[in-house]
This record gives structure tokens, sequence and C-alpha cells, in this order.
């Protein structure tokens, strides 16, 4: 890889996480952490195959230090398990262990979106919903904003009434995949879609793009399309959010993507932003906003969806609760 090593790093330490990645700062000395932080700072426009492979190249060399004995995956696994917890290595180990020799579906994970977008472009619609269920929801997302504007809404509705596949149907597609580019893989059987996936992805999406989606889907099925949209975590639903929770939130949001995200919102939710300040804080975001220019609509959409991001994260953390739209149920 033509990246500097420090760079590598700072790509490594991106996708652990914030949390984790601060715990491993923790035990640098000052000149690492300044050069491991500048190097975060100018990271711009890292794609996922960079990304794919700096991870790749990090269990590489785990697996040289490792030999005496220990099998590496058995070593990676323990490694993350105790430094994430159980639940929250699952995503990356799989990431990286399975992404080692990852093949058919699983290795779309680890293409580039546009070139997965070529792949399944001339796939039937129930075949691209399987693709795209099986998928994180960024990538989903990312995917299906490249498929021509006809077959979304197909698309999204077989998502939302998919239940699940049968390991075989799953092998099959796995197979067809594999395929596509030259390679082999048994994939693992997998409860796949279901209105959550579909919420999920959607979430992801510009808010133009959601709303004409559910108005779609609205016209073959309205039903369908109210679920969904009740199953969405939208900017506004922060307000549904306890005070303990925006705290926490705070935290892990920039000044700058706040300032942003609020220009878009309501006196309502501003003010809840607000209260959950310090006084000196509130009073500085207040002046930024204050003396900040016109914004445009995507910016602040772009900016909205990030802490939105950063509020799914805390969620499945266990950090704090989001109040869905489904009355007494959760998200």
């Amino acid at each position: 890889m033509d990246l500097p090593r420090v760079d590598q790093a700072a790509i490594l330490l991106m996708s652990l996480g914030e949390a984790e990645a601060a715990e491993i700062l923790k035990h640098l000395g000052a000149k690492e952490v300044q050069r491991l932080g500048a190097a975060m700072a100018k990271l711009e426009n890292v794609s996922r195959e960079q990304a794919s492979t700096v991870v790749m190249n990090f269990v590489g060399a785990l697996e040289e230090q490792t030999s005496l004995g220990v099998g590496s995956d058995d070593y990676v696994r323990r490694v993350l398990i105790g430094a994430l917890g159980e639940e929250r290595a699952g995503g990356v180990i799989d990431r990286i262990l399975v992404g080692q020799s990852s093949k058919g579906l699983e290795a779309l994970k680890w293409m580039d979106t546009k070139a997965v977008a070529e792949i399944v472009r001339n796939e039937h619609p129930q075949i691209i919903a399987i693709v795209l269920s099986y998928l994180d929801a960024d990538q989903a997302a990312e995917l299906l904003a490249l498929l021509p504007e006809r077959v979304r809404p197909d698309v999204l509705m077989r998502i939302a009434t998919l239940d699940g596949i049968q390991p075989s149907a799953l092998r099959e597609l796995d197979e067809i995949m594999e395929k596509q580019f030259a390679n082999n893989n048994s994939s693992r059987s997998s409860s796949l879609g279901g209105r959550k996936s579909a919420a999920s992805i959607l979430n992801l999406m510009d808010s133009s793009s959601e709303q004409a989606l559910l108005e779609k889907i609205g016209e073959f099925d309205q039903g369908l399309s109210d679920e969904i949209a009740e199953l969405m975590f939208t900017f506004d639903n922060l307000l549904d959010v306890d005070d303990m929770g925006i705290q926490r939130l705070l935290r892990d949001v920039n000044s700058e993507t706040l300032v942003l995200a609020l220009k878009g919102a309501d006196s309502g939710l501003r003010d809840k932003v607000l209260n959950n300040m310090s006084s000196r804080a509130a009073e500085m975001l207040r002046d930024d906003m204050e003396n900040r220019g016109p914004a445009r609509v995507s910016d602040v959409e772009a900016a909205q969806k990030e802490i939105l991001e950063v509020t799914r994260r805390l969620a499945d953390e266990g950090e704090i609760m989001l109040g869905g739209g489904g009355g007494d149920e959760f998200i």
C-alpha cells in the first residue's frame, strides 16, 4: 500500500471507533499521539477498499507475531473481545477475519460500492434486495442511491417484506455472486431483511430520496410505507431522547457539525440541546450559529446524518435510549 505507515495507523484507529481509538492512544507517547492525531485530522476520502487493506495488513502483522503455538484467528478474537466486549467485537471480528478470505456475497462488503452496483444492476430486484440486506446499512444506502430510480422502491419493498432466507438459497446466491468475479465462498445462513432493515437503509440516505421512496412505496402499500417510516429515527426525533442521552451524545459530536446541523432544526430541538450544555458552551454555540452565514441544505443534512450515525452507535452500545416511533418500542 502506498499510504505512509502513520496514515495506515490513523485509518486503523478510525476503523475501530472513537472510544477504542482513545483507549489505544492512552498507551502511546506524546509525540506518537501528536503524529497520529495530525494524520487522523488530515484524512479524507478514505475508500472502503483502502480501509479494508489497512485492516488486513494489521491482521497479517499479527499473524507473524502469534505463531508460537497460538492460532492468529483465535488470538485476534480474544484481543478484540477483551478490548471491545463480545457484542461490539462481533462486527469488527467479521470485518477482519472473514474479510481475509472473503469471497462470494461476503466479498461485496469489501468492494467499492460503485463496483457492487455494476455487479447487481442487471439482477432481479429480489436478488438485489437480498444483497442489500446482506450489506451493512451505510453501504446498502450508498448502493441503493446508485441504482436506477425506477427500481429503488421495488427493491426497498422487497427488503422490508423479506423474512430471512433459506441457507440453501443463500448458498446458491453466494455462488452466483462468486461467478461474477471468479471466487468461491461458503456463506453462513443469515436472517436478512425486514422493516427495520429497510428503515436503517433509508435513515442513511438523503432526505429527498427518503421521502420519494416512501411515497412510491405508499402508492403500492401505504401500510408498509407507514411501518417503515415509524421505524426510522430522524434528526427531529432527538427531541424524544432524554437529557442524559443528549448530554452523552454531545460529548461525541464536534461543535462545527452541531452548529451546521442545528441550523436546520426547529426551535424546540435547539432549545433542548442548549439546555443540556453548560451556560458558557451554550453561549458560544449561540454565537457560532448567529455568526455563521447561510448554509447549503445538503451540508445541513449531511451534518444531521453524521450526528444520527453517532446517535445510533451510542444506542447500539447501550449508552443512550432512543424513543422509537412505534409506541412503547425502542430502537
